[in-house]
């Protein structure tokens, strides 16, 4: 298998965008925030960063706010790509963007929207292409952004349902990082139970279960490394010894046994390929 050679940066959302009264709360999210390590990855602040809103119902204000913030780091080519049909997705000028930048970046919202205008496009392809084949090409998503980086992605579903079959919907990706399946704001809207039904319907795949304000950089399409202020959970079902998912009729509770969960943090590291975790000293400074 041919090393992936590009760097995908999935965030749970809400992420500190540095846009506070307070400077030295501004300062603080220069020198530690997870659009930083976005900076950082892409070549510093002379990176061509182009910021795609296509999954928001307010893009002109998100395209906006995503300036502001990386402008706050020094950044001094940002682009907004206000993607809005697939005709935008096939136009010269889109193309042009998606094959000059050094980092796409992806806006929260409703991940659907990503994959009906986005997916299958011109520069879908060449998104996927020079992620595959070019050494330094980030692209990075919060929120939909995020989720639209699977290929078996989740597209709603009810948190209130702890683990009922049917409570999760599944719709494809953009096939950027097919072994995982991402859902995000995940401790704080309570999506523990959407996730394991994401797993238990696909148990041969990786569930990323990202905290916001928290994210992960994959690094050579398996070496994954923790950023951010939360959390991130894991949930392996290659172990699974029990697993009733197809069985069950909509709205029945489902088991799992064995399922194989892991909590991480600020720079602990998950290989995708071995399914392993490696986690650093406790007093070793964060990332």
């Amino acid at each position: 298998m041919k090393m992936i050679k590009g760097t995908l940066i999935p965030i749970g959302g809400n992420e500190d965008k540095g846009i506070e009264e307070n400077e030295q709360y501004t300062q603080e999210f220069i020198s530690e925030g997870i659009l930083y390590h976005v900076v950082k990855e892409a070549g510093g602040i002379d990176a061509n960063i182009i910021v795609i809103p296509t999954a928001s119902s307010i893009p002109v204000e998100v395209g906006e706010n995503y300036i502001d913030a990386f402008t706050t780091l020094g950044c001094k080519n940002v682009t907004v790509l206000d993607i809005r049909s697939k005709e935008d997705s096939e136009k010269e000028s889109s193309i042009n963007l998606i094959k000059t930048a050094d980092c796409v970046m992806f806006s929260g919202g409703d991940q659907s929207k990503i994959t009906d205008k986005i997916g299958g496009t011109t520069i879908h392809k060449i998104l996927a292409d020079r992620y595959k084949n070019e050494e330094g090409f980030v692209i990075a998503g919060t929120s939909a952004g995020a989720m639209a980086m699977a290929n078996e992605m989740i597209a709603g579903g009810s948190a209130t349902e702890a683990f009922i079959k049917g409570a999760v919907d599944m719709y494809k990706g953009l096939n950027l990082i097919p072994e995982l399946i991402i859902d995000t704001h995940f401790i704080k809207r309570g999506r523990f139970g959407r996730q394991s039904e994401a797993v238990a319907k696909h148990p041969n795949l990786i569930g990323i279960g990202l905290a916001e304000d928290t994210g992960m950089i994959i690094k050579n399409g398996s070496d994954c490394t923790v950023i951010g202020s939360g959390m991130v959970i894991i949930f392996d079902g290659s172990k699974l010894t029990h697993n009733n998912e197809k069985i069950l009729e909509e709205g029945t509770p489902m088991t799992m046994a064995n399922l194989n969960i892991h909590v991480l943090s600020n720079s602990d590291m998950y290989s995708i390929k071995d399914r392993k975790v490696s986690v650093l000293a406790i007093d070793a400074p964060f990332i």
